[in-house]
């Protein structure tokens, strides 16, 4: 099963945070990042019939990254969008939460948003 828009949505949040990049709002950019991210696990759970009523991306990112299914691998990835910030408002690791949101849907869908 798979949900009609799950794409359109992720590739809107997408867009923003492309948009809030150009804007040098990096904070701004990984929240729209995120919000794609639990677009496309959204879609993953619909495909795979896993029961989960949460629409909170981030809710789903913790769901995610916990499951025993997730490869080591994979679960790094998803774990970037976890990782807090520092208090100068940026990541402690070198990571493209935008970026990783394609290699995201790839991994999980086998295919890109866009």
């Amino acid at each position: 099963m798979t949900t009609e828009n799950w794409r359109d949505k992720t590739n809107q949040e997408l867009s923003m945070a492309d948009a809030a990049r150009r804007a040098e709002n990096e904070g701004r950019a990984r929240v729209c990042a995120r919000r794609a991210a639990g677009h496309v696990i959204g879609e993953y759970f619909a495909r795979n019939q896993i029961e989960f009523e949460s629409v909170s991306a981030l809710e789903r990112i913790r769901y995610i990254y916990s499951s025993p299914d997730i490869e080591p691998g994979l679960q790094e990835l998803i774990g970037h969008f976890l990782v807090h910030t520092t208090p100068e408002h940026e990541l402690p690791i070198d990571a493209d939460l935008i970026a990783d949101v394609d290699l995201l849907a790839r991994h999980l869908l086998g295919e890109s948003p866009s």
